[in-house]
């Protein structure tokens, strides 16, 4: 079949994705979702020797990454199979990697030999810690750049030691920034005619997605600490005990913090000293938050959450994930979406959470088996079935 496009926003475009594991992918998601034609070429399964990385192919991992493609298969240590790529290079809009930096070098597809094929197009690379520099032969994995990048010092209870956050976020976040920066670089080709080189990396990611406590330290030198539950500035925000569970609750600034004290029936808290200002309450936090645990404690969660979002006080249950994908709200925001595969049946992933209103990005087909589309993608090249049958005999395809 053709390439049949998950939304009409980017279909004028051609992503060949060499990505694997989680940020390429990552970034390559944001591309298919919306329907550019993305080509997933991965080597011969006799030549690869990292299958796994990424997940099993028909496990949940895997299938979320890697929705809305077209699959090839390619070897480009063969001369010949680098001579494939480059012809489609040609014809493409976008290249994404995130192999090791120097690897792309010795590969031969580094962006001044892509530039040399096709300068209109957009190399997208993703690394552990950026093209060059002291640490770009290192490599790259989420955790140490979470710990690299100071979000393990800020993660966890005071004094109990550094801890890591409950997804890859490095490798997330670093993955939609360069699918943000090919964006970028499409829309800015419309004018200038030319493409260009989008670097993003790990570390850099992590850094940039610690805002506003990496702006503490370069504006005011002041170094966050581990605040556990609690909001490290706005007072009380936190995690607090109910007559069933825990909830959420977000009292920040003077006006929510005296909605909070009357739906809680606690006005006596405003008037006290200790609580009656922000820096009063940042003061005297433990002691703050051990009397709001006291009185939340005496009615269940669904209650005070309806008491507390009547009152414009922000407050939310602390789902597990499957009590995430029951919420109303949740199911009103379709954040699943059901897709089919030949290969494993029905099944349902997680839809993008950027809604479109005239051209959404949606789930139009699941993962490509390894190859499935190499005859047809080398047949668009002009490659007859002969060639094709001959360059697999050969494991170039």
């Amino acid at each position: 079949m053709s390439h049949k496009a998950a939304s009409t926003a980017l279909s004028r475009f051609t992503v060949l994705d060499l990505t694997r594991v989680r940020a390429g992918p990552t970034c390559v998601r944001q591309l298919a979702d919306f329907g550019a034609d993305v080509i997933k070429i991965e080597l011969p399964e006799a030549l690869d020797a990292a299958e796994g990385l990424g997940g099993k192919r028909h496990g949940p991992d895997f299938q979320n990454l890697h929705r809305n493609k077209r699959g090839i298969t390619l070897n480009l240590k063969d001369p010949e199979g680098l001579k494939v790529f480059m012809r489609l290079v040609e014809k493409a809009d976008v290249v994404v990697e995130n192999y090791r930096p120097d690897v792309k070098n010795r590969l031969g597809i580094d962006y001044e030999s892509l530039r040399a094929v096709n300068p209109r197009v957009i190399l997208g690379s993703i690394s552990g810690f950026g093209q060059d520099g002291p640490y770009v032969g290192r490599p790259g994995f989420d955790q140490i750049a979470q710990g690299m990048g100071g979000l393990m010092s800020i993660t966890g209870e005071p004094g109990k030691g550094p801890m890591r956050v409950g997804i890859p976020v490095a490798d997330l976040c670093a993955g939609l920034l360069c699918a943000h920066g090919i964006m970028v670089a499409l829309l800015e080709r419309e004018q200038s005619g030319e493409g260009q080189w989008v670097d993003s990396s790990l570390l850099a990611a992590q850094i940039f997605m610690l805002d506003f406590q990496a702006a503490r330290w370069l504006m005011d030198e002041d170094v966050a600490q581990q605040a556990g539950n609690n909001h490290p500035t706005s007072i009380p925000t936190g995690v607090f005990e109910t007559k069933d569970g825990h909830i959420n609750i977000a009292a920040t600034g003077q006006v929510i913090w005296e909605r909070f004290c009357k739906a809680m029936d606690a006005e006596d808290l405003m008037t006290d000293e200790r609580y009656s200002t922000g820096a009063a309450r940042s003061e005297n936090r433990d002691s703050l938050n051990a009397e709001i645990n006291r009185r939340t404690k005496e009615r269940d969660s669904a209650t005070w959450i309806e008491f507390f979002n009547e009152a414009g006080v922000p407050a939310g249950e602390i789902n597990s994930i499957d009590q995430v994908f029951a919420d109303p709200q949740v199911q009103h925001l379709k954040m699943s979406e059901d897709v089919h595969s030949e290969a494993i049946g029905d099944f349902n992933l997680v839809a993008q959470a950027v809604k479109l209103s005239r051209t959404p990005g949606t789930i139009a087909v699941a993962p490509p088996e390894r190859g499935e589309h190499t005859d047809e993608v080398l047949q668009e090249l002009g490659f007859s079935p002969d060639d094709i049958a001959e360059m697999r005999e050969r494991n170039v395809v």
